[in-house]
């Protein structure tokens, strides 16, 4: 299947073609017609997948297509929400890509920075508006921004939404928009708040889903390291000299971590960066697209600082932390192997991390391929720790039910004794004091 398939004008088409793009991913596959015959979209694919073109493309043939021809102003049309800077940067860039030939314009709001430069923006016009919550309802507020003409709604990244916070912003903004909308809602995971959210924006929507498992397993090779965390750095080093200079993302829980271990990288002439909550929006803007540029080869980032990073050319990602939640692990290597590339994933994992590995694994339904052939492989001691674990789980009581149930009637029978005795004792103190006065 080609995109001219799909029933693209030529505009767009002739767009696609300059982004070097010939065949539709499978999301873009099944979202595409659905959504040109206006009717509202489920989604639930992670990052990789070609989403952002799933929604980006049908939303520009309409908005082309139903195009007032009075001269003016241009009034928002279209609203597209997003949990980061990063990411809403992003997604602007690829509606700027795509619209080279239909002559729509988009607005792209972030919180972070100064607002003027968007006020002056949003006062020109725009059809379409990229926005994260927070920024938007402040603008909202100051007059700047109506959402009253909004046809056609879209909500990118629900799960990090819920994750950041924003599912309480996001529920001020649906109150805001038309009834009568198009709306659309992308999520790599759907868990029960998600869902019912969900239900909310969308009506009797067409429901397209990528399962993570299938993505990750045809796209990225992922691998599983076992190391003490302790020599987490060392094998870090190691394999970043043996790859030599390839684009590498690694993945810190902590902004501490991440800085830890930039400095330890740099001390060993690596050159390295980080991105992180600590960092102000310019420099971690500055910093991202130094990385695209391949101005050094290794960028180490917290989960949220890395949402929106698109680098078409990543090569690795390594999980230096494992992630306590498990579908965070599918957002992380969802940045190497995107669209048609092939990426590899490694992961780092030390003898506190073996319960996430295991829930990680449950939820792609697939075991890592193990790698022993480094200094640093220590499953031995991992084994002996969860052999461990495994005897205090399985450690018969000394006592059988019979008896419990015998001694915990005993301990009731006490409690009530020992409540008398200290009633008695009360009553007896309170009448000696009343015969001494």
């Amino acid at each position: 299947m080609t995109f001219s398939n799909l029933e693209i004008i030529t505009p767009i088409l002739k767009a696609i073609e300059d982004q070097g793009y010939k065949n539709p991913t499978r999301i873009q596959a099944e979202a595409i017609p659905s959504l040109l015959k206006g009717k509202d979209l489920l989604g639930c694919a992670q990052t990789g997948t070609g989403k952002t073109a799933a929604f980006v493309i049908p939303l520009l043939q309409q908005l082309y297509l139903t195009k007032s021809k009075k001269k003016g102003k241009r009034i928002l049309k279209a609203l597209i929400i997003s949990p980061t800077r990063e990411l809403a940067i992003q997604i602007n860039d690829d509606i700027t890509n795509y619209s080279k030939y239909t002559g729509n314009k988009s607005i792209v709001i972030y919180g972070g920075v100064r607002q003027h430069k968007q006020t002056s923006a949003l006062r020109t016009g725009a059809d379409i508006l990229v926005a994260t919550p927070g920024r938007l309802l402040d603008l909202i507020a100051q007059g700047y921004v109506s959402l009253n003409k909004i046809e056609y709604f879209v909500l990118d990244e629900a799960d990090q939404m819920l994750d950041m916070g924003f599912i309480h912003d996001i529920k001020k903004i649906i109150t805001k928009l038309p009834t009568k909308r198009q709306s659309l809602f992308f999520s790599a995971t759907m868990p029960e708040a998600i869902i019912q959210l969900s239900n909310q924006i969308l009506g009797s929507p067409k429901r397209v889903t990528i399962e993570p498992e299938k993505t990750t397993a045809e796209k990225v090779s992922q691998f599983l390291y076992y190391v003490s965390k302790s020599d987490k750095l060392d094998l870090l080093k190691y394999l970043i000299n043996k790859k030599r200079n390839i684009s590498t993302l690694v993945f810190s829980r902590t902004k501490y971590g991440a800085d830890k271990i930039v400095r330890s990288l740099q001390k060993s002439n690596i050159k390295s960066e980080a991105i992180h909550g600590n960092k102000s929006q310019n420099i971690r803007q500055k910093t991202l697209q130094r990385f695209k540029k391949n101005k050094f080869p290794v960028l180490v980032a917290t989960d949220i600082a890395a949402r929106g990073i698109d680098v078409s050319k990543l090569s690795l990602v390594i999980n230096y932390d494992i992630p306590n939640v498990p579908e965070t692990y599918i957002h992380r290597i969802g940045r190497t192997g995107r669209a048609q590339e092939i990426g590899e994933a490694i992961t780092f994992c030390s003898s506190s991390e073996t319960s996430f590995l295991k829930n990680i694994q449950k939820l792609i339904n697939q075991q890592l391929q193990m790698i022993s052939d480094h200094p640093f492989h220590n499953q031995k001691k991992i084994d002996r720790l969860e052999i461990r674990k495994d005897k205090k789980n399985t450690k018969k009581s000394r006592f059988s039910a019979s008896k419990i149930k015998t001694a915990k009637k005993q301990g009731d029978n006490l409690k009530v004794e020992s409540k008398k005795r200290f009633s008695k004792k009360f009553k007896f103190k309170r009448r000696f004091k009343r015969k001494k006065s």
